[in-house]
């Protein structure tokens, strides 16, 4: 012990030196996305008195409206919300290979809130990781993104948070093993996975694709689902944006890889899956993207969602290995409800339990109803979830269903884990890879008794 405090106090000292060391530790507080209108009223000394109360009134309401947008750029609802009468009072578990991290509570509520954060507090959680108590914060707070964010942005979000209704509520103590209870130890963590310093514009690129790496890179923290993490449960920047898994849930490959990524999808596709959860002959978002659509996304502008897809288009491909493109596999099946008729069925069969539950949405033939209007029952011919060289992904949509709300259309998918055994899901999943998606994705009884056990 005496050995450890020692090298502890050691290396303490080189943080101190190297914080001392460096001139300038955090880049330039630029944004190159425009601002919202109104940094403060003009002050002169002809100004009236009545007239800067007004532009000041203008200016508070321009920062809050500004940071509203934000925040659904951010996400912070998702994360914040266990429970959707209680608007941001947090409580959201987070299941961690260390345990479970329940999110606080960011109303303006003054005892279990942030009400009594100032601007600075919540400038350096956001920026670095430090609670307003000095604690370090746990990294299920993407803070290694949200440090990007510049100041403006970040005080714009507090202005909007400072309006939310204020809820009396105290989230569950988080439920870590030792050591990683021990938040000091996040300092170690931070040395190897986290580089604090604001977005700096690319000179030698355009408007549009610096808005996009800011939003990117910051804000929408894409790489917190879509980045594949190392030992230490950090982000593997070598393998950026080429898909990982998370509580069961594999987020794709998002680089532009022709084959396993987006290469393909042209700024039309993107756009419309990120503004409504569906590129017809692409994807379908369910899980958590589909949470994200339904609370963040759909809510950005046309030109920030063209300049998501202006970036990702122009970031290095990343190859996962496939052969086919997930979204150009199938065809529509021809004789299988035929062939069931009068046919006595021994066993778990694929193929009478997906007429049984599926048929009725998707056609026995597997092409939907509907085609590409919205709220339609999507194809499973050319579609991601079946195409997918693991069919993790489509087991999960038939155990928890699908729930997505957009401005155009309601879409709901029943879960089917309550009715369904593990055997029969990972027989109709089956069935569906090799009828109308990628025939060597199978599942096994075992590997869907685990995704079903999987904290969502």
């Amino acid at each position: 012990m005496a050995a450890l405090a020692a090298l502890f106090s050691l290396f303490a000292l080189y943080l101190a030196w190297y914080a001392s060391a460096d001139p300038d530790p955090s880049p330039a507080d630029e944004s190159p996305i425009a601002l919202a209108a109104a940094e403060g009223p003009a002050s002169g000394a002809t100004a009236a008195s009545g007239e800067a109360a007004l532009q000041g009134d203008a200016a508070g309401a321009g920062l809050v409206k500004r940071g509203e947008y934000l925040a659904r750029a951010g996400d912070c609802i998702a994360c914040h919300t266990a429970d959707k009468t209680r608007p941001f009072a947090g409580g959201v578990s987070i299941s961690t290979p260390f345990g479970t991290i329940y999110t606080p509570n960011i109303t303006p509520d003054p005892d279990t809130g942030i009400g009594r954060w100032t601007d600075a507090d919540f400038l350096r959680a956001m920026h670095e990781g430090i609670g307003k108590g000095g604690e370090h914060l746990y990294p299920a707070f993407p803070y290694p993104e949200y440090t990007r964010v510049t100041e403006h942005d970040v005080l714009a979000i507090r202005a909007y948070l400072n309006t939310v209704e204020p809820i009396h509520y105290a989230p569950p103590r988080n439920e870590l093993s030792f050591p990683f209870n021990l938040r000091w130890l996040m300092v170690f963590w931070n040395l190897f996975n986290f580089d604090e310093g604001r977005f700096v514009p690319d000179p030698k690129q355009s408007a549009e694709w610096n808005r996009g790496a800011y939003l990117v890179e910051g804000l929408a923290h894409c790489e917190e689902c879509h980045t594949p993490r190392n030992i230490m449960q950090g982000l593997k920047s070598a393998d950026r944006l080429s898909g990982a898994t998370m509580a069961g849930w594999h987020a794709f490959n998002i680089t532009p890889d022709k084959t396993s990524g987006i290469g393909a999808w042209s700024g039309g596709d993107l756009t419309r899956y990120l503004s409504t959860g569906s590129a017809p002959g692409r994807a379908n978002a369910a899980g958590p993207m589909a949470q994200v659509v339904e609370d963040s996304t759909q809510y950005l502008n046309d030109e920030d969602l063209r300049s998501i897809g202006v970036y990702l288009r122009s970031l290095p491909p990343v190859a996962g290995g496939e052969t086919r493109a997930r979204d150009q596999w199938g065809k529509p099946v021809q004789d299988d409800v035929t062939n069931l008729r009068g046919a006595k069925i021994a066993g778990v069969d694929g193929a009478q339990l997906f007429v049984a539950n599926c048929a009725s949405c998707h056609a026995w033939s597997g092409e939907g109803v509907g085609a590409s209007a919205p709220g339609a029952y999507p194809s499973l011919i050319h579609n991601s979830v079946a195409g997918a060289g693991d069919a993790s992904n489509l087991a999960m949509v038939i155990l928890h269903g699908v729930t997505r709300t957009t401005k155009d259309a309601d879409v709901l998918m029943p879960e089917f884990a309550s009715q369904l055994t593990d055997d029969q899901v990972a027989a109709i999943s089956t069935y569906v890879t090799r009828q109308f998606g990628n025939p060597a994705a199978t599942i096994t009884v075992d590997q869907v008794a685990k995704l079903r056990g999987q904290q969502q």
